[in-house]
């Protein structure tokens, strides 16, 4: 193939959708597809709440007809994972698996990976009925007894919010002690839905085809005891997929990209741009992490105009 002006590293709905827009302005992307195509909506089951499909869609579904759209105007895939960007402009790529590139324009939409405890049947059991996000899942979880590992201010929302389908939510923390914000904990106690299980931890994910509950384990005592439940919610944190590049542009202490401008995909390097979750420590859904997909390619455009008069 030519050579790309621009390059895309990750194939979710932030990369996809920069993908499509920058085909569509006569700047069609090579896509770094990752070790994950498709990103977490590929180990995301139904997704009822991406506009235009009423009757819901699969994640890796939805994901691969992104993609076709997205080569329909001329966008190239490549399932590899850029490991290193060097340069000023124009930028080495340097890759797992295929060649170096050379390309003006690089858009970081690698995401960010959420945080597992790391058990056999948790990793078997996501999606259905192991979760990190309630915001996407808790719709399925209506008069269901369901259970959040976390103690942050992401844990005390995320059971807050599940609140307003389940029946009961227990919160199982590993210390008697919460790190939430002290409004946060204080909403979460309140709510006379949600339970505190202090010192304890997960040390198993109970089920066949879907969650029936958990084995919990006493941190003081060590005394286990199997806990029924018909979904379990991580929020114990993301880690942004910034390796390849966090030793280029600004990033905060957590490791996700800081923006040159509040608002705008612009980062600290000129010809680096970022969207979705790699950048985003609030929202991460796919809905906004396509938007800013479409911004991140809208600015690419703008900056090539300005830098390369359009060559």
């Amino acid at each position: 193939m030519s050579a790309p002006r621009v390059a895309v590293l990750g194939s979710g709905p932030a990369g996809l959708t920069a993908a499509l827009y920058l085909s569509r302005a006569n700047l069609p992307p090579v896509v770094y597809e990752g070790m994950q195509p498709g990103g977490q909506l590929t180990i995301t089951t139904d997704v009822d709440n991406f506009p235009g499909f009423p009757e819901g869609i699969m994640g890796p579904e939805l994901m691969e007809r992104m993609k076709k759209q997205c080569e329909r105007f001329g966008a190239k895939f490549v399932t590899d994972e850029v490991v290193k960007v060097e340069g000023t402009g124009p930028f080495k790529l340097t890759t797992s698996y295929t060649e170096p590139m050379e390309v003006d324009a690089v858009v970081i939409a690698t995401g960010a990976t959420a945080r597992y405890i790391g058990l056999e049947n948790e990793s078997r059991l996501q999606g259905h009925g192991v979760s990190a996000c309630a915001t996407c899942d808790g719709f399925f979880f209506q008069g269901a007894d369901v259970v959040v590992v976390g103690g942050g201010d992401s844990a005390m929302e995320e059971a807050t919010f599940l609140t307003k389908f389940a029946k009961k939510v227990t919160l199982i923390h590993r210390r008697d002690t919460l790190r939430a914000s002290k409004i946060m904990q204080e909403r979460a106690m309140k709510n006379p839905k949600v339970e505190f299980l202090w010192s304890h931890e997960v040390v198993d994910v109970l089920g066949g085809e879907k969650v029936t509950g958990v084995r919990v384990r006493d941190r003081k005592s060590g005394e286990e005891r199997d806990l029924a439940c018909g979904g379990l919610f991580l929020a114990i944190g993301h880690t942004p997929n910034t390796a390849a590049i966090r030793d280029h542009i600004d990033v905060d202490d957590k490791g996700y990209v800081i923006p040159k401008e509040a608002g705008r995909t612009y980062t600290s390097r000129d010809g680096i741009f970022a969207c979705g979750d790699v950048q985003d420590t609030t929202y991460r859904q796919a809905i906004t992490a396509a938007g800013s997909g479409c911004m991140a390619a809208m600015d690419v455009e703008k900056w090539l105009e300005e830098t390369h008069h359009g060559s």
